[in-house]
C-alpha cells in the first residue's frame, strides 16, 4: 500500500481552502448606500435633455424627448417600483439574505430588498432553467447568479419596460441586465451592465457602492394611489414630437454643444471631444 505524503495532503487541503474562499464570498447583512458617485444625477435628478454619453439610438432620443415628468402624478403610475437595472441609483440602502441547502450548506437563492419602495428580488443559485420567452415579464425579472472568481455574476430577463435615467430615457423589456455584487471587506460595489437591442447601440455600464451596516433596518413601506393634480380623464402628460421647449437648457447652462448633451454611442469616447473641436475650428 502506498502512503500519500502527509504534506501533499496538507498543501491539496490548502489548495482547496483557498480556492474555496475565493469562488464563495459572503454578501449577506445590510448594507448602507454611499451616494458619492454621480450625485446630481442621483439626488435632484439629471436635467431635461440630458443624454451625454448615453448610447442611446434615435428611437430613445424620441421617447426621452417626448417625456414629461407629469407622469408620475398619474393614479397608475405612482405605485410604480424601481426596476433592477435603475433601483440602485435611487433611494437605495440595501438587505441580503440567502436561503441555504441544509445537508449541503450549498446556497441556493440570494435574496436583495432595497430601501425605497421595498422591492424583494430573488437570485436562483441552484442552475434552473430560464422560463420561455413568452413566460411573464415583471419589475425585478428572471434573475440567476454564478460565481466568477470571487464575483457573484447575476443575469436578469424577462423585465417589464422601464428607464434608464430619470428624465424619459427608456429601457425595454427585450434588455438583458448583467450584474457583478464584488465585496471588498467592508466594501460593496455593484456593476450594472445592460443591454437593449429596442434603445441602446452598445453597452451601458454603470457602478454603484455600499458600505457595511450592521445596523442597519429597513423601515415599513406603503404606497397608495391618489389625485395630486386634476386633470382630464384621456390626458397623459407628454410633448409632441420637436415641441418639448426644455432640451437645449442643459448643453445651454454648461456651454456644451447641442449634439453632444443629444447623447449616442459616440459621446461615450474621447475622440468625440477632438472631433468637436476639430469641426469647431476656423476653415
Amino acid at each position: 500500500m502506498h502512503r500519500i505524503p502527509t504534506l501533499f495532503i496538507a498543501l491539496a487541503a490548502s489548495s482547496l481552502l483557498t480556492a474555496s474562499a475565493l469562488a464563495h464570498v459572503d454578501l449577506a447583512g445590510g448594507w448602507g448606500q454611499r451616494f458619492h458617485e454621480d450625485l446630481p444625477e442621483r439626488g435632484a435628478g439629471p436635467d431635461i435633455g440630458d443624454y451625454l454619453g448615453l448610447p442611446i439610438n434615435d428611437a430613445a432620443r424620441r421617447r426621452a424627448d417626448s417625456w414629461d415628468a407629469g407622469k408620475w402624478t398619474m393614479l397608475e403610475r405612482q405605485c410604480e417600483p424601481h426596476p433592477p437595472d435603475y433601483g440602485p441609483r435611487g433611494p437605495a440602502s440595501l438587505r441580503i439574505s440567502s436561503t441555504v441547502e441544509p445537508v449541503s450548506q450549498d446556497v441556493i437563492s440570494w435574496h436583495t430588498t432595497l430601501m425605497w419602495m421595498l422591492p424583494q428580488r430573488t437570485i436562483y443559485m441552484d442552475g434552473r432553467a430560464r422560463p420561455s420567452a413568452y413566460a411573464q415579464h415583471t419589475w425585478q425579472g428572471f434573475s440567476t447568479g454564478e460565481w466568477e472568481g470571487d464575483m457573484l455574476k447575476v443575469t436578469t430577463t424577462h423585465l417589464k419596460e422601464g428607464w434608464l435615467r430619470r428624465n424619459g430615457v427608456p429601457r425595454s423589456e427585450k434588455a438583458t441586465l448583467t450584474e457583478y455584487f464584488i465585496r471588498h471587506g467592508e466594501y460593496l460595489t455593484l456593476v450594472t451592465i445592460v443591454k437593449d437591442p429596442v434603445y441602446l447601440t452598445e453597452a451601458f455600464v454603470r457602478t454603484s457602492n455600499w458600505v457595511a451596516d450592521p445596523g442597519f433596518q429597513l423601515s415599513p413601506f406603503s404606497c397608495i394611489p391618489t389625485v395630486e393634480i386634476e386633470r382630464r380623464r384621456d390626458e397623459v402628460p407628454h410633448h409632441l414630437p420637436d415641441a418639448n421647449p426644455y432640451l437645449t437648457e442643459f448643453a445651454a447652462k454648461h456651454g456644451l454643444p447641442t449634439v453632444s448633451a443629444r447623447g449616442g454611442g459616440e459621446t461615450m469616447y474621447p475622440e468625440f471631444a477632438a472631433r468637436l473641436r476639430a469641426a469647431a475650428a476656423p476653415k
